[in-house]
């Protein structure tokens, strides 16, 4: 499917930048602010399972992560920790500054509407348009229609979907519905988008223009974490690598292959 130019999207986009905020500096200016930190993140469970160690990590804004590691290594540990699915048994999550563990319970909805997330399988809703179901990610929030609309329409433009606005998802292609799922991420201007293996349903085609979509938004200003076995895309694309094993962080480099270079 054809997108749209890097300069429109990107123009469409900053129009969704909440008031105050400003583009993201050059790398020349001011130091990057740091949107996400975990320092000394320890995961046990009750069966005694240790799904964490230690972990220390820190992502500063505009920042485009793969993290990698095989089954069990604690990808999906940090996922859960960063949405607040979970909390660490020993250390601190801060996402722009805020400790997650000491969220009271109704401020948890409000921070994570700083996240955008998407999934190997989509998670649409079947009975609602591809523009309900990225609008709904607005209307929850009490959004009102002068808000939500101008908003999806952007971020449709944004994922090229605009054509395909009124359609069901069992009406698009694996690839149509991933772009969905990931405009839906996009459209309440999160601080950290995560993307758990978003080109794990799909074909090798498809699923690396995926990765360019991401990369186009990460260009755009967005901080982008991808958990990923695909070491195809990770040694081609050259981004900063966090490399788990047993539930350790063994390597973080940027510019780097998915496997340790010598």
């Amino acid at each position: 499917m054809a997108m749209v130019s890097e300069a429109t999207a990107g123009s469409k986009l900053s129009q969704t930048r909440r008031p105050g905020e400003t583009e993201k500096p050059s790398q020349d200016s001011v130091p990057a602010r740091v949107v996400l930190a975990m320092q000394g993140v320890t995961k046990s469970y009750p069966n005694g399972r240790v799904a964490l160690r230690g972990v220390d990590l820190t992502i500063p804004e505009g920042d485009f992560v793969f993290l990698v590691g095989p089954s069990g290594a604690g990808k999906s540990t940090v996922i859960k920790l960063l949405i607040r699915d979970e909390l660490p048994t020993k250390g601190v999550v801060l996402l722009d500054g805020r400790d997650l563990g000491r969220l009271k319970r109704h401020e948890v909805p409000k921070i994570r509407r700083k996240i955008g997330v998407v999934f190997q399988d989509f998670k649409l809703l079947p009975n609602k348009t591809v523009r309900d179901n990225v609008g709904f990610a607005l209307e929850v929030t009490g959004a009102g229609r002068r808000v939500i609309d101008p908003a999806v329409d952007r971020v449709l433009r944004v994922v090229g979907l605009t054509g395909q606005a009124d359609q069901l998802p069992s009406q698009l292609s694996g690839g149509e519905q991933q772009r969905t799922a990931i405009a839906r991420a996009l459209v309440h201007n999160p601080r950290l988008f995560i993307a758990d293996e978003p080109t794990g349903n799909l074909d090798p085609l498809i699923g690396w223009e995926i990765i360019q979509l991401l990369l186009r938004i990460n260009e755009l200003g967005v901080t982008v974490l991808m958990a990923t076995h695909n070491a195809e895309v990770v040694t081609a694309v050259r981004k900063r690598v966090v490399a788990l094993e047993n539930g350790r962080i063994v390597r973080d480099q940027p510019d780097a292959t998915y496997h340790r270079e010598d």
